[in-house]
C-alpha cells in the first residue's frame, strides 16, 4: 500500500513538472510570430498561406523544441511518471491513483508560479490545498484493489471502448462545432481512464500471450487516441475548457469501474471520507485547470 502511495505521488510529481519543463523548452524554441498579410493579394490566397505557414510554424516549433534539453527532460520525465503510475495501479484501487494523477495540475500550477513567473490567485491556491487535502484524506482511506484481472469480457470491452471512443473524437471534430473543444477535452480524459482500466486489466505480460491480449491494445489505442484529442483540443480552443473535461473524464470513470466493476473498496467503512477526499482533489485540480498547457498562461500574464 505505502509502495502504492509513494508511486502515485511520484506519478504526479513528475507529470507535472515535465509540463513546466516542457513549457520551457518550448519558449526558448518559440520563434517570431506569423507576418502581416500582404493587402495587394487576394483574402483567399492570403487565408491558404496563413495556414500553411501556421502548419510549418508548429513543425518547426516542435523539431526546435526537440533540440531543448529542458523539453527532452519534460519527455523523459513524463515516461517516468508513466512507469510510477503503472507501480500505483498494481497497489492501489483506481479512484486513488486517477484522483493522484490529475494532482499534477496542482504541481505544475506552483512550478510555473516560480519557474514561469505566473501569478496565481487566490481561488487557484485555494485549488493547491485542496488538491492535497484531498490527497491526504484518500491516502489514509485507501482500502486494497479489487479482484485483479477481471474476465475475458472485461480485458475485451476496454478494447471496445477504445475504439469507440476514438469514433467519438472524430465525430467531435467534425461535428462538436463550438462546443468541440470541451467534447474533446472529455474524450481525451475518458481515453486516459481507458488506459488505466487496461493496464489494472492486464494479466502478466508475456510475449506470446501479450499479443493476443485484448487489454494490451486497449493501452496503445487509448494512449494514441487521448494523446491526439487532447493536443488537438488545446490546439484549437480553450486549454482551461479542455484540461477541465479531461480531468472529469480521467478520473470518474475509472473509479466507478474500480468501485462497481472491479471491487475496489475504502478501509473500515470509511466511504464518506474517501468520497469527501475524492471531491476535494478532483474540484482542486479543476479550478487549475488552465495549467493543463504551463505555456498558455505563461503567454497570457
Amino acid at each position: 500500500m505505502l509502495i502504492g502511495l509513494l508511486a502515485a505521488l511520484l506519478a504526479a510529481l513528475l507529470t507535472g513538472s515535465a509540463t513546466v519543463l516542457q513549457a520551457v523548452g518550448a519558449r526558448r524554441a518559440a520563434g517570431t510570430g506569423p507576418r502581416a498579410a500582404d493587402p495587394s493579394r487576394p483574402r483567399a490566397r492570403q487565408r491558404a498561406r496563413q495556414r500553411a505557414g501556421e502548419r510549418v510554424g508548429e513543425a518547426a516549433a516542435l523539431a526546435g523544441a526537440l533540440r531543448q534539453w529542458p523539453f527532452l527532460a519534460g519527455v523523459g520525465m513524463d515516461m517516468g511518471g508513466f512507469a510510477a503510475e503503472l507501480v500505483a495501479l498494481e497497489r492501489l484501487p483506481l479512484y486513488v491513483v486517477e484522483a493522484a494523477l490529475a494532482s499534477a495540475l496542482a504541481v505544475t500550477a506552483v512550478g510555473a508560479a516560480r519557474v514561469l513567473r505566473v501569478r496565481l490567485r487566490r481561488s487557484e491556491w485555494a485549488g493547491v490545498v485542496a488538491v492535497c487535502a484531498g490527497l491526504l484524506l484518500l491516502a489514509l482511506t485507501a482500502g486494497r484493489d479489487g479482484h485483479g484481472t477481471g474476465d475475458d469480457a472485461l480485458r475485451l470491452g476496454v478494447l471496445l471502448v477504445a475504439v469507440a471512443l476514438l469514433v467519438a473524437g472524430w465525430a467531435a471534430v467534425r461535428y462538436g462545432g463550438a462546443r468541440r473543444t470541451p467534447l474533446l477535452g472529455l474524450v481525451a480524459g475518458l481515453q486516459f481512464g481507458v488506459v488505466g482500466v487496461a493496464v489494472r486489466v492486464l494479466p502478466e505480460p508475456r510475449l506470446p500471450q501479450l499479443l493476443a491480449e485484448p487489454s494490451a491494445y486497449a493501452v496503445a489505442v487509448a494512449g494514441i487516441g487521448g494523446f491526439a484529442a487532447l493536443t488537438w483540443a488545446m490546439q484549437h480552443g480553450s486549454v482551461t475548457s479542455a484540461t477541465a473535461a479531461m480531468v472529469l473524464g480521467e478520473t470518474l470513470g475509472p473509479a466507478v469501474v474500480g468501485v462497481l466493476v472491479l471491487g475496489d473498496h475504502t478501509r473500515h467503512d470509511l466511504t464518506p471520507v474517501a468520497v469527501l477526499g475524492f471531491v476535494a482533489a478532483v474540484a482542486g485540480a479543476l479550478t487549475l485547470a488552465r495549467f493543463g498547457d504551463a505555456e498558455q498562461p505563461a503567454a497570457g500574464a
